[in-house]
């Protein structure tokens, strides 16, 4: 059981290649992180597995327990069990955070089942009262005037909220100052299991400080071209990205 990418490439709708052939499998139950330098596609790898329009594969595959992921539009890979937490969460105006978690898991059920309201809102209020969300936000709408701590802490409620198979955290630390960080780390060790895998994208050390990677990947270039344990962000923190571009493919 593993989210698994092979040999993936893609490019922005003007051709311009940015993924350049990636490898990496997320088996269940590990935090793996990618780290690198601006520009070398961690981004763009998160976008392009969750369908993002702005980019086209042109080859290799990315599949989630055996299923093809590139075969299936955005909501269904959202439904088969793919969350992705975005480094720059959008406001929706007018859409209450309530509302919005309850649709999202309205969707989920079997036609003509209905969500239960009042274990709904007992396991909303648990997650809020975890990451320390006060009670109100659930009528304020989605993002609209929220901090940029406030609105990373609302990816990861939702992130609880859905209960998903594989989660992408994309740059969720970028922003956040020390507190809001371990709030958000707090979320996310809570998550950990050996049903679920994570693929945090980071760019520093300090959020692996307190969610503990089983693996640290490097990308460069548009390919991952180095692998190791938590202490590659350690040496990656303390000497940086000069050392890694003989490794990067021309």
């Amino acid at each position: 059981m593993s989210l698994l990418i092979e040999n993936l490439h893609a490019s922005l709708e003007d051709g311009t290649p940015i993924l350049k052939g990636v490898n990496l499998e997320i088996p269940a139950g590990e935090v793996h992180a990618i780290m690198g330098p601006n520009g070398s596609g961690k981004s763009t790898l998160s976008k392009v597995i969750a369908g993002h329009e702005a980019y086209k594969v042109t080859a290799g595959s990315v599949t989630m327990d055996g299923v093809d992921v590139l075969e299936l539009d955005i909501d269904q890979r959202s439904r088969a069990g793919l969350f992705l937490a975005f480094q720059y969460p959008a406001e929706v105006p007018g859409v209450s955070n309530a509302n919005f978690i309850r649709a999202a898991l309205q969707a989920r059920l079997p036609k003509g089942e209905e969500l239960d309201a009042v274990a709904y809102y007992k396991n909303l209020y648990a997650k809020m009262d975890l990451l320390e969300i006060d009670r109100k936000f659930t009528a304020r709408s989605v993002n609209e005037g929220f901090s940029g701590g406030e609105k990373k802490r609302n990816e990861i409620l939702q992130l609880m909220m859905l209960d998903p198979t594989y989660v992408i955290l994309d740059e969720t630390d970028s922003g956040l100052d020390i507190d809001a960080l371990k709030i958000v780390a707090k979320g996310v060790n809570a998550m950990r299991s050996a049903h679920r895998g994570f693929l945090l994208i980071t760019h520093y050390q300090r959020l692996l400080d307190y969610i503990a990677p089983d693996q640290v990947h490097v990308m460069a270039a548009g390919q991952i071209v180095r692998s190791g344990g938590a202490d590659l962000a350690l040496e990656l923190e303390e000497n940086g990205y000069d050392f890694l571009k003989e490794l990067a493919p021309a």
